[in-house]
């Protein structure tokens, strides 16, 4: 049944903490797996991510120290994405990119981008405050891309490759590696996460979950 094949993914993926170096993610199934970010839902749709895949060995050997939470993941990875979350230079509502994200990507006609415009920008200033600081707009947006991480990992287990999120860094420093090794302009991004994705060079312990009675409450 699909479900079953469903659940049997949900158990296998783990945050693999080391993978086999010597087994690479075949090219087709890791953009089946970036496919599934790309298809991600994100609020308003306005898809407030960018995913750098760093695959060059002499980059991960400087993102090496400032990362650690991934010192087994990050040499052993076949590969490595770095979550992007895009700053209010892109999301707030007055900005260029919205309106070219309505009129461009969304294809909307004019009188519904004026619509969803205003409605977009009394959510950001009214309903969930987002405009009192930059940080609480760069964390609003950066909730969106767990989405997407969600969906990568999950995506990679059905498929049998491991996966491992990662927040154990030093941001500002990351941040600085970022504008410094590849010229990210940082009044426009921030790192959100990084994941890394591979095959398991061990076996993981047994999966340890609350039941389903003790995480609900029916009303």
């Amino acid at each position: 049944m699909k479900q079953e094949a469903f659940l049997a993914a949900m158990q296998f993926r783990h945050a693999c903490k080391e993978f086999d170096p010597e087994r690479k993610i075949p090219a087709a199934e890791f953009e089946f797996i970036l496919e599934t970010a790309r298809l991600s839902p994100s609020s308003f749709g306005f898809e407030p991510w960018h995913f750098l895949i760093v695959q060059n060995p002499d980059l991960r050997q400087k993102l090496f120290p400032l990362v650690w939470g991934g010192q087994k993941q990050i040499p052993t990875a076949s590969h490595l994405v770095i979550a992007l979350v895009k700053k209010g230079y892109f999301m707030r509502f007055d900005r260029k990119y919205i309106a070219d994200f309505m009129r461009d990507v969304q294809k909307l006609p004019p009188e519904i981008q004026k619509l969803k415009g205003d409605f977009y920008r009394k959510f950001q200033e009214i309903d969930f405050d987002l405009l009192s600081s930059d940080r609480a707009l760069v964390d609003w947006a950066a909730h969106q891309t767990y989405l997407a991480l969600a969906n990568m990992m999950t995506a990679s287990a059905f498929v049998g490759i491991d996966s491992c999120p990662m927040e154990g860094f030093d941001r500002a420093a990351l941040n600085q590696f970022l504008a410094r090794e590849l010229q990210i302009d940082l009044a426009q991004y921030s790192v959100a996460y990084l994941v890394a994705f591979g095959y398991r060079q061990n076996e993981p312990f047994p999966k340890t979950r609350q039941s389903i009675g003790e995480i609900t409450t029916w009303i």
